[in-house]
């Protein structure tokens, strides 16, 4: 008889198949067995059609990846640690030596970051161009470039693009467009096919951890295709990076995700009825939410997400220039309900001040407004509330 270590470690029980439950199972493996030596040979990892080692994929990323690519309109999905870690994979897939890749000026800091650090130091070039003027980017294209990066809303100063205008110019030149979906999460917009035209971006990449985690307490990203052939060159890319996921971090998203819809309502109501009360508000330069009229590219939004008519949470204010640094510092201390602290998407409401003369480049697009900037990330507290908490603020001013 075998001793009680190999027996526990090789015991014979299986419990009975169809179980069913409102969560998926939970499935954790580096290892993954085979039956014999000609599964372990015929298995091929780059398909869903079985396991070969968890790196590669178990049941549990699996089924976060096909829900993922269906809230998308894609077909494909690939998890990695963390939005930033999304736009890697895609910028390391389709860039080399020589190639350049164009970005916009109003883009999520860390991926400008990433093209004058690593990418840079590959030989790779970049330059910025203007997201409200498709033909800066058509006039920046060139024979070297192979990928541009589009984002809507704009990070931190929320302008909305013609996202299918500045696609038109891409197709027409034949050069990869990937999209940070990370505001529209699936929800505002079909990033695959803008208005039902089967016009859209290539790539769809997505920080989880904003709205499909909706708590604040995970890390992962998400990169979501239609297309067999780019797939294929992210999943490569994939493997050789050794991009993995923690699986209670999976089981996290797939408890979340069925939420998503209401969750991103609920943040959106409250964000828009804030930033229309702001925007009568003296001290208040200028409000910068696309679903407000006043704001940059509004058509836009209303031509792209009118139909589902959402705008996430966010929004950023500029103060009147009269205000000093420190005294839009103040307000930001004087809040209680909003916390100062990055990211967004989980229920609390969080503030961060931005000095955009050093995120933006003058020559691209000049900045408009003389006045401190500041974004709000709306959460799921009550929205009288943190109106009380904004006006309680704007008086310490």
């Amino acid at each position: 008889m075998s001793k009680p270590s190999t027996t526990l470690i090789h015991h014979p029980y299986t419990p009975p198949a169809n179980f069913a439950a409102p969560q998926p199972g939970i499935f954790k493996a580096s290892t993954v067995f085979f039956a014999d030596v000609a599964a372990m040979r015929a298995r091929d990892w780059k398909t869903k059609a079985g396991y070969t080692y968890g790196l590669h994929g178990t049941p549990t990323t699996f089924t976060l990846e096909e829900r993922l690519a269906t809230l998308e309109g894609g077909t494909e999905c690939l998890l990695v640690p963390s939005g930033l870690a999304a736009i890697s994979l895609v910028s390391f897939a389709f860039l080399k030596s020589g190639d350049e890749v164009l970005i916009p000026d109003n883009a999520y800091g860390p991926n400008k970051a990433l093209a004058t650090g690593e990418l840079a130091n590959f030989g790779i070039t970049h330059r910025m161009y203007d997201a409200m003027n498709p033909a800066d980017l058509a006039a920046k294209l060139s024979d070297r470039t192979r990928l541009v990066w589009v984002e809507a809303a704009g990070s931190v100063t929320m302008e909305f693009p013609d996202l299918p205008a500045l696609v038109n110019v891409c197709r027409a030149r034949g050069v990869v467009t990937a999209l940070d979906n990370t505001w529209g999460a699936g929800l505002a917009f079909a990033p695959f096919d803008f208005n039902g035209s089967g016009q859209g971006v290539d790539i769809s990449v997505h920080a989880l951890t904003k709205y499909p985690s909706g708590g604040g307490d995970v890390l992962m990203g998400s990169v979501v295709t239609r297309d067999d052939r780019l797939h294929r060159a992210l999943k490569l890319t994939h493997m050789r990076m050794g991009f993995g996921v923690g699986v209670g971090d999976v089981e996290t998203l797939l408890r979340s995700l069925p939420s998503i819809g209401l969750r991103y309502a609920a943040h959106d109501r409250s964000a828009r009825e804030l930033a229309r009360w702001l925007s009568g508000r003296e001290e208040i330069a200028q409000v910068l939410h696309p679903a407000l009229e006043e704001s940059p590219g509004h058509a836009n939004w209303r031509a792209l997400c009118g139909a589902a008519d959402l705008a996430a949470g966010l929004f950023s204010i500029v103060f009147d220039e009269h205000y000093s640094t420190e005294q839009v510092d103040r307000f930001c201390d004087s809040l209680n309900l909003f916390r100062l602290g990055y990211s967004w998407g989980g229920p609390v409401s969080l503030v961060v001040p931005y000095d955009i003369g050093l995120m933006r480049d003058a020559s691209v697009a000049r900045w408009p407004y003389k006045g401190t900037l500041v974004r709000f990330s709306v959460g799921l507290e009550d929205v009288e509330d943190l109106r009380a908490d904004l006006q309680q603020a704007l008086a310490r001013l």
